[in-house]
Formats: C-alpha cells, structure tokens, sequence
C-alpha cells in the first residue's frame, strides 16, 4: 500500500474494509503467509534452520510471548530485531496517541473524545512496521517509569485533575509501543521488583501505576532475552514472571566449522578498498577452530561463552594485518598466511572470559595458546600423523619417523638448519625462503591442493607450524615480526651448552 492509497480520514478507512486484529494475530498470519510461499524467515541468522526456527514458528504460531535463552554472541538480540517482519508493512492509528490506539477501537478517554467529536472526518495516522518494535536493555537502575509509566503531577495540576484519572499518566516505553512488539534484552538484569511490574502485562495485558488500576488492554507482542540463570550472578528471573512466559527458547553456538565460517564471511568486514586482501580458505577453517578450541579450552571460562564476534574480530585482523603488509611493501593484493593469525591476537585476547587458571598465564598467553590449538586441530585432520601408528598392539611406535612423509623435512631441520618467516616479507621472498625446506613443497601440495603461489606459501607455513604445534620442531621469535623454525633437539642442545657455558 503505497502512500496515496492509504486511507486519510476514519470514514475511508471504514470504507476501505478494515478490520482490526491484534498484534499476535497478525504476526502469526503473516508468519503463515511466508510459510505457504516458502519464503526465508529469519534472513541473517545462520545455522538455526532445523533447531532455533522451529520453536520460533511454534512459539508464533501459538501467540506466545517468549525468551531466548542462550550465551553471549547467539543471534538472540538479531532474531528478536527481525520479528518486525512479520507485522503488516502499515497500520492505522489515532494521531498524537501516545498509545498507538485504533480508530475504529479507541481505548484511553483522549483516543475516545477525537472520535467521538470528529467521527469519519478524524485523520488517520500511519505506522510502519519498524515503528511498532522497540527494545530495552535491562540494567538494574531502570524504573517501574521506564517500563510502564508514572503519575505526572504538573498534568494533574494544571487539568485540574485527579490522580486517578489516566489523563495525568506519562505513559512508559512499554505501553508506548501497544499494538506492536517490545523486547527486553538481558531480562535476568532487571531488580526482582521491576520483574513484578511485568506480571499484569503478561497475564492480564493491564497495569498499575503507584497503586491506580488503570485499565488499558493492552495489545503487545512480549519477547525477551536472557543468558541462562546458572550463567549469570547479576539476578535471575522470578519465578512468577517465568511462568507467565509461555515458550522458553534455546540458542547455541554454530554446531559445525561451516556454519561458523558461514557466519564470519557474512558478519566481517573484508573488502578493503584499494587492495585485493585474499584469506585462503584453510584459514578461514583455522579461524573458526579457535573459537571452537576456545569453547573447550580449560583455560576459558565456559559458563560466559565464546561469542561469534571473536572469529569475526579475529577474521577482521588477520585481513588487516594482510593489508597493512601489502600498504608497507606497496603491493596491490595481499594473501593471509599464518603468521598474521600471531599478530592478531587482540582479537582473541579481549573476547573470552578467563578463570583462574587462564589469569595466571594472561590474557595474551591464552590467546597464543588458542591460536595454536586451533591450527594443531586442523593440521591434525588435513595432513597424516607426523607419528607412524604402531605396527603391532604390544610394539612401541616408531619414534625414529622412518618412511614419514616428514622424513626429508625433518632430516634437513636435523642438519642443523633453520628456515625464517615473517609477516613482513614479500610473497615471492616469502615462498622462496620455504622452498629451502626439503620436500615441504611436496606435502604442502599434496593435503592442501592451493590454487596459487601465495596460497602454496602459506600451505607450507602451515605444515611448519603443524609440526611445531605437534612439538617436532620448534618456533623461536627472532623480532616483533619474525620468527624461525629450527630442529627440536639441536635447539635443546644448544640451549644446553649456552647455560653450561
């Protein structure tokens, strides 16, 4: 309905035929609508499709206020900003209304007098979809007023009026958004008192204010956030209030690598204007196997979560670092290799919650810690064991590596030699430095298959790193950009005979 087609005055939307229906109502039948065309939902909102999606349609199809309970970095505040979609594009209301009230089903005494005095001459207003939905992040300073209003004594005052009459009332957010949807994030975060105010909402959509009943119905969608109770010792939700939420909602974490790399390539930012930034895909893998490492990790504490932003920041400074290589060095491309997933440690550092244990190593060490499981993970699926399986139940496993595919690698690291990488070192250095490394182009292009040189390069510092992360050779920082890898016996011994000397 365009503007022009839209009803100007009570007597057109009459004519119009017009017929009211509540706000649960028309969520549901729109909701039905896309259902029958089989229209995506929920757009944005990945890997919820045959878990989250499912109870959300219940929920609306049933007409049930609801929560989503999950841990930070869910989609729980998305999902709740995409129910708008689900309201009619345009909806008529009384103008100057603080209550959004229907023409044709005035509810508060002022809605009641413009109609009565103007009758089918009464202007209509118009509210689009995007301004019937509101939201309220719960603190434990917000107020009864806040949420569902108060008594304006200046009103009462210069109206001469009672405080009982509901023309002296401020109307709160709540009632503001009547005839729409209003959420409230972190629900557990508002002061049990405040959470009693909801009750009569839930229940028998009316309200007090400082003890006057004021009996508005009121039309509204309810929907809330939350982390789960046990997660959380800022407050919980009282019991009452639970009970009058009718469907509880479950979110969770990406259940599969691609879902989260789905994630990442949606959420992050990585067109960078003026160079072409290339992340190969195994990085991309990598990446998303840090946050899963970081979601097991003992270090990490679990009951806060590893939110998604943390491979979307991390995904971001990798690219970044990527760029700022190819800015130093004047190149038009760059490619991520993974050495910039070292250099981006402050996006792991700041996003996850430590306990003690993950106090006393730091912030920074965690996220060293993070990063290497995340590649000894992916190495250990991509590439074969650097340590030959045992031939016979009872016989010991061959540590000599004999018929390794490793064997030329580690035979030219045991000669005593070292190879350098850095992140500052141009592609054509870069993979020339690595093709020192006997046989390291061979498996890099056997497991990894990379479809260019800079992608080759990166393939072997990846098996470097692999073997380093598995404790075959080791890794020694050279400056704040540089680093070598060196046989792990020869620099044991030579780590020895400095400290003798």
């Amino acid at each position: 309905m365009t503007k022009h087609q839209r009803p100007a005055t009570l007597g057109q939307l009459k004519a119009s035929g017009y017929v009211p229906r509540s706000v649960k109502d028309e969520i549901r039948q729109n909701l039905i609508c896309k259902l029958q065309k089989k229209e995506r939902l929920f757009p944005g909102i990945v890997g919820y499709e045959d878990t989250v999606q499912p109870q959300l349609v219940n929920a609306i199809l049933s007409r049930h206020d609801f929560i989503l309970l999950g841990l930070r970095g869910q989609a729980k505040t998305r999902i709740l900003r995409a129910l708008p979609l689900f309201l009619d594009e345009w909806t008529p209301v009384i103008p100057g209304s603080s209550v959004n009230e229907d023409p044709l089903n005035p509810t508060t005494v002022e809605g009641q007098r413009q109609v009565n005095e103007e009758g089918d001459d009464l202007k209509i207003g118009w509210l689009s979809r995007e301004q019937r939905y509101q939201e309220k992040l719960a603190t434990p300073d917000v107020t009864i007023a806040d949420l569902i209003g108060d008594i304006d004594p200046i009103k009462a005052a210069s109206k001469k009026l009672d405080y009982s009459d509901e023309r002296v009332i401020h109307y709160g957010i709540i009632p503001r958004t009547n005839r729409g949807i209003f959420a409230i994030n972190e629900l557990p975060d508002l002061q049990p008192r405040i959470q009693v105010g909801l009750l009569n909402i839930l229940e028998e959509r009316d309200f007090q204010i400082r003890g006057f009943p004021v009996r508005i119905p009121l039309d509204i969608q309810m929907v809330f956030s939350a982390n789960p109770e046990d997660y959380t010792n800022r407050g919980n939700i009282i019991t009452p209030l639970r009970d009058r939420i009718q469907s509880q909602i479950l979110t969770h974490y990406p259940r599969s690598v691609e879902e989260g790399m789905a994630i990442t390539a949606q959420e992050a930012w990585m067109d960078r204007p003026g160079r072409h930034v290339s992340i190969p895909g195994f990085i991309k893998e990598i990446i998303e196997e840090v946050a899963i490492q970081a979601r097991e990790s003992e270090y990490v504490d679990q009951n806060s979560g590893v939110s998604a932003r943390m491979t979307i920041a991390l995904a971001e400074n990798v690219a970044s670092n990527a760029e700022r290589r190819a800015l130093t060095l004047g190149l038009a491309t760059a490619t991520a290799r993974i050495c910039d997933l070292t250099h981006s440690l402050s996006a792991v550092s700041g996003k996850v919650e430590l306990v003690l244990e993950g106090e006393q190593e730091g912030p920074l060490n965690v996220a060293r810690h993070l990063i290497g499981k995340g590649v000894k993970a992916y190495f250990a699926r991509t590439f074969p064991s650097a340590f030959p399986p045992k031939k016979r139940k009872h016989e010991p496993a061959d540590e000599s590596l004999a018929g390794s595919e490793y064997k030329p690698i580690l035979e030219w690291f045991a000669a005593g030699k070292s190879v350098e990488v850095g992140d500052d070192t141009a592609d054509d250095a870069f993979l020339a430095g690595l093709d020192q490394v006997k046989g390291l182009r061979k498996v890099a292009s056997k497991y990894m298959s990379p479809g260019s040189d800079e992608e080759l390069a990166v393939a072997m510092e990846l098996v470097l790193e692999g073997l380093h992360q598995h404790s075959i050779l080791t890794r020694e920082h050279i400056d704040g950009r540089s680093m070598s890898y060196r046989d792990m016996f020869k620099s044991m011994f030579s780590s020895l005979g400095k400290d003798e000397a």
